[in-house]
């Protein structure tokens, strides 16, 4: 399961993409700042619409013998991938309780390292996970920078 898991964080990796946040000065003149930091949301959209684009083009794929990643979308700054789990024999209920709980710091830590770039430039990264047979959504992981301090080294 973990391996399944590991690949999938990695789907998000993209080195290609160059990102605005922390590198540029910083002014005194609100207005000025205010006019930078809304062209740096302005750029982090067209990147976040260029994921979607170009990572929806290999979409679905198979991650594992139980997982397939099936759809990634974006909204406004977040990017949500979509991964749909073969639960079979377990029922949605014992998915919940015993995998989530399992799943949750390993995704975390893995959006935290794979996605750093883009957290960092305040995108913000979704991870649902639904049920293949019924669609139905089992659980999610919501991650943004300030959510991985706690993986920091």
């Amino acid at each position: 399961m973990k391996k399944l898991l590991f690949a999938a964080l990695a789907v998000l990796t993209i080195n290609s993409y160059t990102f605005a946040k922390e590198e540029l000065p910083k002014t005194d003149d609100p207005a000025a700042q205010a006019k930078a930091d809304q062209q740096m949301k302005i750029q982090n959209k067209e990147i976040v619409k260029l994921v979607v684009e170009e990572i929806g083009k290999k979409l679905p794929q198979k991650v594992d013998n139980y997982t397939q990643y099936v759809s990634i979308k974006s909204e406004g700054l977040r990017l949500i991938s979509t991964f749909e789990i073969n639960t079979a024999p377990k029922s949605d209920e014992v998915v919940i309780k015993e995998d989530k709980p399992r799943m949750e710091e390993f995704i975390k830590k893995g959006i935290c390292q794979s996605a750093k770039r883009f957290l960092q430039s305040d995108i913000g990264i979704t991870y649902v996970y639904a049920n293949a047979a019924t669609k139905k959504e089992l659980f999610r992981f919501v991650m943004s920078e300030k959510d991985c301090s706690k993986y920091r080294k």
